[in-house]
């Protein structure tokens, strides 16, 4: 058992079972044992790899996203260019370098890093040493300026309740403990749950997970956007109306048992993108490898892959494949872009 599992088993003993989403936020956020307290998640050495590490032309292309998105809305000065969960800091790098050249746009930008975490800050700022990020807690710490921001796997580590339609109605799922230690359990009948198209839509026996979280963010970040423009890209893997139990565990880049150990592994969930849609003045939403190849991924990899051969050329081929191909992360990863009422389409959709 680790030091983190005795510490929520010896709370749920004196209050009770615990939501789904608070055993979410013990595991990543607890200051002295939860995962995002005490490691560096990402990349070979870490439990997962996120896009931007796969490789440079996710962030490079993202970035020109931005910029001519700010172009489209009359480039704006000042601006906030933000991202939300920057992990180590990568994804803006290579936004950041593939905009040099775009008149204007980094002299106009103020840059800002939605991060909570000293560790990973301290990793950023050394990425990003000579871009001069300013940091900010939560989204709604950032200025109240034309907002231009991007979110690559933020919104499915934010923790969900989960909900189960029985023949009784609606119960909530907890984590409690058996004779074993943590255990999934049900609380008693409830006399009501989110209001979601989710929840509506579910028939007798179905499992619907609510993310509060994600909706909160997506409606300060909305809000923004309605008051001084801008465009938001969140991408994440999920899916349309999502239903079933998507809680999943990742420890050192192999899937694992969510209650088998307590801050040492990652823990996330699928992103219901429909209810967040709901939220902005506009929207597009599509699949990450449509956006990427509308965003041009083919002519870039052909670019790079110049003068590259054997090992390199293969694992850069590779890297597009996985970024784009539907039965990799090109299906499974969506694209859900926010903007104002009457902006032009964002960038990367039809």
């Amino acid at each position: 058992m680790t030091p983190l599992a005795r510490l929520i088993a010896e709370r749920i003993r004196e209050t009770g079972p615990i939501s789904v989403a608070d055993y979410m936020a013990e595991c990543l956020l607890h200051p002295v044992h939860g995962y995002y307290a005490t490691r560096d998640p990402f990349g070979a050495g870490g439990d997962f790899i996120t896009a931007p590490e796969i490789s440079q032309m996710f962030g490079e292309l993202f970035g020109l996203a931005l910029a001519q998105a700010w172009l489209d809305r009359g480039a704006p000065t000042p601006f906030t260019l933000a991202e939300a969960g920057p992990g180590r800091g990568t994804l803006m790098a290579d936004a950041l370098r593939a905009t040099r050249g775009v008149p204007g746009f980094h002299a106009a930008a103020r840059l800002v890093l939605v991060e909570a975490s000293p560790h990973l800050r301290a990793v950023q700022a050394e990425r990003l040493a000579g871009h001069r990020p300013d940091w900010v807690n939560r989204l709604e710490d950032l200025p109240e300026a034309p907002l231009f921001l991007i979110a690559n796997e933020f919104l499915d580590a934010l923790p969900i309740r989960q909900f189960q339609h029985g023949p009784q109605g609606w119960r909530e799922r907890l984590v409690g403990l058996d004779d074993k230690g943590l255990a999934f359990g049900l609380s008693a009948p409830l006399p009501q749950v989110p209001d979601t198209p989710a929840f509506r839509h579910a028939p007798e026996g179905a499992l619907v997970e609510d993310n509060l979280p994600a909706r909160l963010a997506v409606a300060e970040v909305a809000r923004r956007i309605a008051r001084h423009g801008g465009v938001a890209w969140w991408i994440d893997y999920g899916g349309w109306r999502s239903q079933g139990d998507t809680l999943q565990a990742l420890r050192r880049h192999r899937p694992d048992d969510p209650l088998a150990h307590p801050g040492e592994a990652d823990l996330t969930a699928h992103v219901d993108f429909e209810p967040l849609a709901a939220l902005a003045p506009a929207y597009a939403y599509d699949t990450q490898g449509a956006v990427l190849a509308r965003l041009g991924i083919a002519a870039r990899t052909e670019r790079l892959a110049q003068g590259l051969t054997g090992a390199a050329l293969e694992s850069h081929r590779a890297a597009h494949r996985r970024l784009t191909d539907p039965a990799e992360m090109g299906s499974l990863f969506k694209v859900l872009a926010i903007t104002s009422a009457g902006a032009p389409l964002p960038p990367g959709f039809a």
